[in-house]
């Protein structure tokens, strides 16, 4: 099969987040397997999901992981021209469908590639590593990770096939997802003095995370390498009350923390944290059982660092070209593939501006790239002839 068409049955597998991707795992396996192929599952809690782990070659200590998600973001509410789940060329050049750039292609790739990986002699092994539950706080591949580690030779190198346009990406911020409730005291609206309204405070503390921002900008806790250069903090949904005459008991929202390889979650959330704890004790001078409380939603994903990453680095450019070396400020697995010490790289096909939009396209030259670098990585790693 050609990248082209594991890319057409993959966007068949309609692998949303909230739903499973056994059926998909279960495809790539019985691949695996006609090609004899070795392979491990790292099952979710629940089995409804699972990563796969895969070794093609000697097991032995230097070989390089491609790393890809197989889970997708919904396509709820989007204005698709076309089936978001089937292979679509319009013959502009272009395959549509959900998870064609983010990242279906940089899978397909691998797995196009795996009858000519087989038959030959290499050096070191090249790993299959696709994790689940990405698209919602990178949930799937720390358990795949201490898998890997803990079963296998120690890898010299990780690519990461998120869409760079098959540039190499060497650093990105990390993330947290956060949902934080205000509780008040609910009253007549004609009667605010008896009352505190949630909706209120909550938005007072709103304010002040987008006041963080400008804060860090003026302290210098800048990053020229990313478009955005400072931490982000972000409200992204909020709800609350139940009338317009009624002063809100409660109030909710959810929100992100993006830092800085250079800034850490505690340090940012602790701002916020205090700023909460302030209006907390104004709140209950007038209402003891007023509260303001924060959840995180995931674990937080680290962020990628340029760092310790010159080998993996020249290996990217020995297999794509010379390139300039970028940051992104949307977060990926590759932190956590380097939090376990491993040097880690972001490359694969496609375009980053095409990722969660309607009709989600991968120009097929993108698809091509994809492929070409994995013929180049089979040939780099092929044993050499003394």
């Amino acid at each position: 099969m050609t990248a082209a068409q594991f890319l057409e049955r993959l966007v068949g597998f309609p692998t949303v987040s909230r739903d499973s991707n056994l059926d998909l795992i279960a495809f790539i396996e019985a691949w695996l397997d006609d090609h004899g192929v070795e392979h491990w599952r790292v099952d979710s809690d629940d089995g409804a999901k699972a990563n796969l782990l895969a070794r093609i070659g000697p097991e032995v200590e230097g070989g390089v992981v491609l790393s890809g998600h197989t889970d997708v973001v919904p396509v709820d509410g989007q204005p698709w021209s076309t089936d978001p789940f089937t292979l679509t060329d319009k013959g502009d050049g272009r395959l549509y469908g959900r998870g064609t750039c983010d990242m279906k292609a940089f899978i397909a790739c691998a797995l196009a590639e795996v009858p000519r990986w087989v038959e030959l002699e290499l050096d070191a092994p090249i790993y299959l590593a696709f994790s689940y539950d990405e698209e919602i706080g990178c949930v799937g591949a720390p358990r795949m990770i201490e898998r890997l580690m803990a079963d296998h030779p120690r890898p010299a190198a990780v690519f990461v096939g998120e869409p760079t346009l098959m540039e190499p990406v060497v650093a990105h911020k990390g993330a947290t997802n956060l949902r934080t409730t205000v509780t008040g005291r609910a009253s007549h609206s004609s009667q605010v003095n008896q009352g505190v309204s949630a909706i209120h405070v909550a938005a007072r503390l709103v304010t002040f995370i987008e006041d963080v921002m400008s804060d860090l900008r003026a302290e210098g806790r800048v990053d020229e390498a990313f478009n955005v250069v400072h931490s982000s903090l972000h409200v992204g949904r909020i709800q609350g009350g139940t009338a317009i005459n009624i002063m809100a008991r409660e109030c909710s929202f959810e929100w992100e923390i993006r830092h800085l390889p250079s800034d850490r979650f505690e340090d940012l959330f602790g701002r916020v944290e205090a700023c909460a704890e302030r209006l907390q004790a104004e709140m209950r001078e007038r209402a003891p059982d007023a509260g303001i409380h924060t959840e995180r939603l995931n674990v937080t994903v680290p962020a990628l660092a340029d760092d310790n990453n010159a080998e993996v680095l020249s290996l990217c450019r020995d297999l794509v070209g010379e390139a300039p070396a970028g940051a992104v400020a949307y977060a990926t697995e590759a932190g956590q593939f380097q939090r376990a010490g491993l040097p880690t790289v972001i490359c694969g096909p496609g375009s980053i501006s095409q990722a969660h939009q309607p009709d989600e396209y991968l120009e097929i030259a993108q698809l091509e790239a994809g492929s070409a670098f994995m013929r180049a990585l089979g040939e780099r790693l092929e044993k050499k002839e003394a």
